[in-house]
């Protein structure tokens, strides 16, 4: 399969928030999805995601889960995860599958 956004997202529920037990994707915690050509026929990725709070102690297993999971993609090459926080996480970023996982409506 082609590398492409919808793929890598896809991957990317499979890293689940520790505390939340929801994927990062479904959190809304992905801003972004970048695919650069590399050399090779490789793409390299570059992730914007957030935290659910500035000081998220999961920050950084959540940043290398990320990473090991789209370096394992074929055709991928150098994968960049970057913390941003403008804008800030908010609930509202969720999908309707996280909010039913977490009992909110």
């Amino acid at each position: 399969m082609a590398v492409s956004e919808e793929l890598i997202r896809e991957e990317l529920k499979k890293v689940i928030d520790p505390e939340l037990f929801v994927n990062i994707v479904d959190l809304g915690l992905v801003y972004e999805v970048t695919i650069k050509d590399a050399e090779e026929d490789k793409k390299n990725i570059k992730i914007d995601m957030t935290l659910t709070s500035p000081m998220c102690p999961a920050g950084p297993q959540l940043i290398a889960q990320s990473k090991q999971i789209v370096s394992a993609i074929e055709d991928v090459g150098e994968v960049e995860v970057k913390i941003v926080l403008d804008p800030a996480w908010s609930p509202d970023r969720m999908s309707d599958d996280a909010r039913d996982q977490l009992g909110i409506f």
